[in-house]
Parts: C-alpha cells; structure tokens; sequence
C-alpha cells in the first residue's frame, strides 16, 4: 500500500524524538502526481517497487512501500564507511593504514580487490573507494574486520537515531560473507561453514545449477535440502532480517550525513569525515542506469546501489545545481525493487522512478 503523508511520529523509550520531522497535514500536489507515476511503473515492471523521498530543508516526506521491509543489499555499505571514518576522527586508524589481504578474505562480487595476491598489503583508502563506488566485497569485508561487525550495527543505529527514525527499523547487518553462508545454508546447514573461495567457486554456475553445485561440495543430495531452489533459499534468508530494513529507516541513516541534518549530527563523525564518504558516493560507479540516468543532468547524487538475487537498490541523496529555496532540496531519495530475474529490468524501473521524482515536481520544478 502506497503512503503519501508523513504523520508526526512519538517520542521513543530510550531518549530519541522525532521533532525534526515536518508534521504535515497537507499533500503536495507533486505526491498526487508521483503516486500516478510510481502505479504506472509498476505495472510494466512486473515486480514491487519501494521508494522513500524526504526533502532535508522542509522535512516533506513521500513514501511508496517505504514502511515494509526491504533487503539492503550493499546499502549496508555505507555505515560500514561511515564507521571507518569515526575511527579515522578518534585517531585509531587512518586511511593510509594498510590491510594485509589473506586468502580467507575473498568473497566473490564486483570490484579489484580480488585481484590482488593473498598476502598484498592494502590501505584503507583504497578499500573504501572500491566499497563505495563499485561496491567491492571484499574490500567490504576487509573493512568490517578491522572495525568490528558490532561496531558497525551500532553505528547503523546511531546514524538513525541521529536524524530521529527508529534503529529498530533497520535489522542487523552482517560481512558479505556471511550472506553468503546464510542464503546457502538455507539450503543445507553444512553450507555455513564454508568459506569466500567456496562461494566464488560456486557462483561460477548458474542459478539454476547452484542447489546442485553445492550438493557436489557439501557430498549430500539435493533431496537433503530445506528449500527447492535459490530463489527459495534467498527468500528464507531474507526472512531472517539480516541486512534487512525499512526504506525510512535507511533514509534516516542517510540524512545523518548531510550538512542540513547538523542539530542532529553525531559528534564522533564531524563535517570532515561526513564530507568524505559524499564525495566517494558522488564517485560511484555502479548503477549508472539506475535513479541517477532519470534525474537529470541538473541534480547531482551522492548515492550507493545495492543488487542480490531478484532485488536492486538505489539511495543516496540528492541536490539540484544553484538551489535557493526550501523546495529545491537537498533530498534523500531511497528505492528498491524486487521480482523479475533479470537485473535489466530493475534498473529500468529505478531509471523511471527517477524520472517520476524529477517530472512530478517532487524535486522541485523539473
């Protein structure tokens, strides 16, 4: 069910309130015009679409499916970076630290880092350029190692709590790694004790030979498996909450980081450092035909993707060149899809979602 209208939402148990929030009690007329848009969209696309949009200067809010739950997939990135960077500002790292690559390191995905021999000592600067902008697992991994996986679920909570969403809208967050052992050990619960090379061996086949590859690794038959196929294994998984979250949520967490959310900040991640992970963002690579192809050549993004089996996302936030009003932005826009196998048509989708932001008027005049 679509939701066009921000309601004022209570102050929580532990402290954090929601007073930032613009208590509207009116409809844009852009929303009525976005709903229309989004209806559209997905009767083409064949699958569901989750958008959330938030003007930072007035507040303003739009959520289509925002409110559900929604795999992250490498949007989970970003507190992982985020976290680094609080890090780098308490004095226990900087980015020139290097990293020793091991070969238990490897996880299989985009980006360079697997390209390097085990045993390459790599700077942290380097891992966090590819994390960000073409979402490197590994280099991912290698981060969260060095910072702590709990470190990083408490940082991911701050980051909402900070711009007054509920933390207890995002679930908890896990090393790409351990996506994989989960999706497969859905399958068989042997497959948990696998390791990154295990699974790069195994994407090597398709989708629909996966169950049986993993069969052939583990020495089981296929009849031994708790779910059919992939499809039912990733499904599964998803219902466990890792890495899952509502798209508010994750809007909240990306609000923390811009200048316009300052009375909220978190003091252990100053300007500086908050002005370095947006720079990496607006250097992403990944997802080119995504939001950023449909909202023009007028509005910059800061943003990250995030892509797994039948789901794709897009989410960052979003500023119109020579802005001079509170209608004009900054704004976090964050979408997901889920459905059709081909990733093609995800993006198509999140391409025409940017279009519907940027000619319904929700990012100010088009």
């Amino acid at each position: 069910m679509a939701v066009a209208l921000l309601v004022a939402l209570p102050i929580y148990a532990d402290g954090y309130n929601t007073n930032w929030y613009y208590e509207v009690d009116k409809k844009s007329a852009w929303q009525g015009d976005l709903t229309a848009r989004l209806k559209a969209i997905e009767g083409v696309f064949e699958g569901q679409l989750g958008v959330y949009v938030q003007n930072l200067a007035s507040g303003e809010a739009f959520s289509w499916r925002a409110h559900d739950p929604w795999y992250l997939a490498s949007l989970i990135k970003i507190p992982v970076a985020a976290q680094v960077l609080a890090e780098r500002q308490a004095g226990t790292l900087t980015l020139d630290d290097r990293l020793t690559l091991a070969r238990s390191d490897f996880v299989d995905g985009a980006g360079p880092t697997n390209w390097h021999d085990p045993g390459t000592p790599i700077s942290i600067r380097y891992l966090m350029e590819q994390m960000i902008t073409v979402s490197d697992n590994t280099a991912t991994d290698m981060l969260i190692d060095r910072v702590g996986l709990a470190a990083v679920n408490a940082r991911a909570r701050a980051m909402i709590a900070a711009s007054g969403g509920n933390p207890d809208e995002m679930g908890p967050i896990s090393k790409l790694v351990g996506v994989r052992q989960g999706v497969y050990g859905e399958l068989h619960p042997d497959a948990r004790e696998l390791g990154g090379m295990d699974f790069i061996a195994l994407r090597q086949h398709s989708v629909s030979q996966r169950g049986q590859a993993l069969a052939r690794v583990l020495g089981v038959s296929t009849d031994t498996f708790a779910q059919p196929d992939y499809d039912h294994a990733f499904d599964a998984y998803e219902a466990t909450g890792e890495n899952v979250g509502t798209l508010s949520a994750f809007g909240d967490l990306l609000a923390s980081l811009h200048p316009a959310r300052q009375a909220g900040a978190m003091e252990d991640v100053n300007d500086e450092q908050r002005q370095t992970l947006l720079a990496l963002m607006l250097r992403t690579r990944s997802g080119k035909q995504r939001l950023k192809a449909g909202l023009g050549s007028s509005i910059s993004f800061a943003h990250k993707t995030g892509t797994q089996q039948r789901r794709s996302c897009d989410a960052g936030i979003a500023e119109r060149d020579n802005a001079d009003s509170t209608t004009q932005g900054p704004w976090v826009i964050v979408s997901c899809t889920r459905g059709p196998a081909a990733v093609s048509a995800h993006e198509r989708a999140l391409t025409r979602v940017g279009e519907a932001l940027r000619y319904s008027g929700a990012l100010g005049k088009p």
